[in-house]
């Protein structure tokens, strides 16, 4: 893959300064890996509302993860109901732990923070319903791995800034957000993405009139050049 060019690290550079001046630094938090694996699951095509309630519930009901592992598959789908695709998620969610606990020997991601990232990212991907998002989310949140996640948030902002080229699928974006920015501020520059992917620079009516990176956007300039 062709890595991004020195302007453009700089306008990455310049974004990320100018949306950590208007948001403030993002707030961060910690699971150990596998808690933050299951959230991740849980989070698929829901909010992170609705998948922290079904992530509480499951933790509520369950005293280990060995637990959750073990139960019927109809309880696990009961407690994490509010995540929505239920009936999809248990059973993934239980043939994770399995395969975790038949490779392993016991429940824990802990030993991947000993491992290379690009070996720790094959691992995860090797599980079933674990995609370059949700990987990337367990090894920058738990473990500070050197590892970007390309949510719908990001993926949407960064094309529309002209931070991810046009047509770069998400999944090719991990690699290339990679190389754009410092390993230091990818989890800060992630969370700055998503919440301006939520606040202003929406998928259906983005607030250009309000954006703090307007002066740096491609959207932006392609809409006043036509009359929008």
């Amino acid at each position: 893959m062709e890595r991004p060019r020195t302007a453009l690290r700089r306008k990455a550079e310049r974004i990320d300064r100018a949306l950590e001046a208007y948001y403030g630094i993002p707030a961060r938090w910690h699971l150990d890996p596998l808690s933050e694996l299951v959230l991740t699951v849980l989070s698929q095509n829901t909010s992170d509302v609705n998948s922290w309630r079904a992530f509480e519930r499951l933790r509520e009901r369950f005293p280990t993860w060995e637990a959750v592992r073990d139960a019927p598959v109809e309880a696990v789908e009961e407690a994490i109901r509010p995540a929505g695709l239920a009936a999809q998620k248990a059973p993934r969610i239980q043939a994770i732990l399995r395969r975790i606990t038949e490779e392993r020997g016991e429940l824990s991601l802990d030993f991947l923070a000993d491992w290379p990232v690009e070996e720790a990212k094959a691992y995860l991907r090797r599980l079933n319903g674990v995609g370059p998002k949700t990987a990337a989310i367990v090894l920058l949140f738990s473990l500070g791995k050197p590892a970007f996640p390309v949510d719908t948030h990001v993926h949407r902002v960064g094309t529309r800034l002209g931070l991810i080229p046009e047509g770069m699928s998400a999944e090719r974006a991990h690699a290339w957000m990679e190389a754009l920015v410092p390993p230091e501020r990818y989890l800060p520059f992630h969370l700055l993405l998503i919440r301006h992917g939520r606040e202003i620079c929406k998928a259906q009516r983005p607030r250009c009139d309000l954006c703090p990176v307007r002066r740096d956007c491609d959207f932006y300039r392609r809409r006043r050049a036509a009359g929008r």
